[in-house]
């Protein structure tokens, strides 16, 4: 079985190839197949694509978003972090508070109308502005719902009672860690509807052997260009976090992929990535002095020799 960024490049073919053209939500188009799995020895290196150019500062920084059980945009701008921006940026253009021009659709109008896009970028910076200095606008607008950090954080239950997923699969590691029931899940059915957007991962477990910790996740909905580079780096660091926190090895990240889809606006940039050549992987270096994965801040984190082609500019599809 090919592992590694090998097996990302191998994907990016296979749906190039063989993937059925699709319509979707976003109304973009897409070449997606249905059911795929690629796995990643974290001994071998931290898995950053090395054939583009991805952002380990906004992986880490959204990565820790999830862990505080954040749902606000604001930790995540106030770190330049802005790949959250436009979920709820359309919160706030469709509300009786909006006064600028229609942005309707802004997602597929700004890629091709510069005009257009002008004003997009106008009041995208207006918004960020208000996010983070007034904090009822924060309020009202920077929530995204029942994401990820809370699901992860605090899963609400029948009895009103609430659940920390996260820190019981951390103290079931340490205490039983031949249980088959080290699992985390974002899918909550009846939270759905109030989530800017519905868990893509949906769903990871973790397993130990040998004094290693390993973890496999679930991916329902895969932008292999854009999103699976940043969901490959982000689990590979939650699980050497938690590692480092139950004095394990880290083992092998698997990650299963349901509808795994290449957007029709984004072929030109994989055919660019495909020409690339593959470098050696980056190291991850932990601030040693933190034992407890809830204390960790963006600087407690570095990449090193990591030594990756450019970026290549696609458009997020919203």
């Amino acid at each position: 079985m090919v592992k590694g960024e090998q097996a990302y490049l191998n994907l990016c073919k296979h749906i190039l190839e063989n993937g059925e053209k699709k319509e979707d939500r976003t109304k973009t188009g897409t070449y997606s197949v249905f059911g795929h799995q690629m796995r990643f020895d974290l001994k071998e290196g931290f898995p950053l694509l090395t054939t583009k150019k991805v952002p380990f500062r906004l992986v880490a920084s959204e990565l820790l978003w999830f862990i505080k059980g954040d749902t606000n945009i604001r930790y995540l701008l106030q770190n330049n972090n802005n790949i959250w921006n436009e979920w709820a940026f359309v919160k706030w253009v469709n509300s009786t508070e909006y006064s600028g021009p229609d942005m309707s659709d802004f997602g597929i109008r700004s890629q091709k109308d510069p005009v257009f896009n002008e004003q997009y970028q106008e009041q995208m910076a207006i918004f960020k502005e208000k996010i983070l200095n007034d904090d009822d606008f924060a309020r009202n607008f920077g929530d995204l719902g029942s994401v990820y950090g809370k699901q992860w954080r605090e899963w609400k239950t029948s009895r009103n009672e609430t659940i920390d997923q996260l820190k019981e699969v951390i103290d079931a590691i340490r205490n039983n860690p031949d249980s088959r029931r080290h699992i985390v899940s974002a899918w909550n059915p009846e939270d759905v509807p109030n989530m800017a957007l519905p868990p893509c991962h949906t769903l990871f477990q973790f397993y130990v052997a040998d004094g290693k910790l390993s973890c496999q996740l679930y991916q329902r909905s895969a932008d292999v260009f854009l999103g699976v580079p940043f969901n490959i780096a982000s689990y590979a660091l939650l699980t050497y976090l938690i590692a480092h926190e139950c004095n394990l090895e880290v083992g092998e990240f698997v990650h299963t992929l349901g509808d795994t889809h290449i957007y029709a606006n984004h072929v030109e940039q994989v055919n660019t990535q495909l020409n690339r050549e593959v470098r050696s992987l980056p190291q991850l270096e932990i601030n040693q002095d933190k034992t407890s994965i809830f204390d960790f801040e963006l600087n407690d984190f570095e990449i090193i020799d990591y030594h990756p082609h450019p970026t290549i500019k696609a458009p997020i599809a919203v």
